[in-house]
């Protein structure tokens, strides 16, 4: 539930909206990253035992 923000409910939404939109950005770049990161850890595992 929001309280009434008066004559500032757009600036504090979108700063909300925008926070929110940050933190989902970089919350994948970092998922993708261990995606990448595991499998570039698989292989280098996989060429030492062979």
């Amino acid at each position: 539930m929001m309280p009434d923000l008066g004559k500032y409910a757009v600036e504090v939404t979108s700063a909300y909206g925008i926070t929110f939109l940050l933190i989902l950005i970089i919350s994948v770049l970092y998922w993708r990253r261990g995606l990448i990161i595991k499998r570039r850890l698989l292989a280098a595992e996989a060429r030492k035992d062979a």
